[in-house]
């Protein structure tokens, strides 16, 4: 299925959908570490230029749109207006795929939720679990992919035909700045959370570069290991 990736998201133009995966808001006022200031700032803004940019109909968030399990933190349903208003400025609707943090999601979300959400014959869910649903396709989040280059980790996508069941799998970087990334390079599926990696040498990773504008695409695992 045709797509664009652009700052940790990708874009589906024959369906007019953006997809993003793992916003984990809430996460800086949880976190015991100290962490740059403005994420609030920056993930509305990035949000927001998505949104311009692309015009969707949907925008469709794979899981953890919040990171606590237990608590909403100071600041949480600030953020969440302010991406409900980015959305409704373009005429999207957001239609959430609760992911294993979104515990707590029915206290502050009134908006549309689907375990397993359908986009063209793709499906879009968090990717913690199995789905329940054949497609073609799978957009996932949850593992938060990385791969370092030259001692510098670059938050990447991840991308195989046949990856899952015979299935194309799509695994999206955390949209959170604030999440590191996991650093896939030397990664098999056993160090993977999700299950829907199940020959983790066949996904290539897919980095984004949005100062160049360019996308580039590296090989599969299994040769990238090897050229390590």
């Amino acid at each position: 299925m045709e797509r664009r990736y652009r700052d940790g998201a990708v874009f589906f133009p024959d369906h007019e959908t953006l997809v993003v995966a793992d916003l984990h808001l809430g996460r800086d006022a949880t976190s015991d570490v100290e962490l740059r200031l403005g994420e609030h700032e920056t993930v509305t803004a990035r949000f927001a230029a998505l949104c311009e940019q692309f015009d969707p109909e949907e925008v469709v968030v794979a899981g953890d749109l919040l990171h606590s399990f237990a608590t909403l933190p100071r600041g949480v349903m600030e953020t969440l207006r302010e991406l409900k208003s980015a959305a409704r400025e373009v005429g999207a609707r957001i239609v959430v795929t609760p992911g294993n943090h979104d515990s707590m999601l029915g206290e502050v979300w009134d908006g549309p939720t689907h375990e397993e959400y359908p986009v063209g014959e793709w499906i879009v869910c968090h990717g913690h679990t199995e789905p329940d649903v054949d497609a073609a396709g799978y957009v996932v989040g949850h593992d938060h992919p990385a791969i370092e280059i030259e001692g510098q980790r670059r938050a990447c996508y991840l991308t195989g035909s046949d990856a899952y069941g015979g299935a194309e799998l799509l695994m999206l970087p955390a949209f959170t700045g604030l999440a590191p990334g996991v650093a896939v390079n030397r990664m098999r599926a056993r160090d993977f959370q999700s299950p829907l990696v199940t020959d983790a040498g066949t996904l290539r990773p897919v980095v984004r570069d949005e100062d160049a504008g360019e996308t580039f695409e590296f090989p599969p695992l299994g040769e990238f290991r090897r050229m390590l």
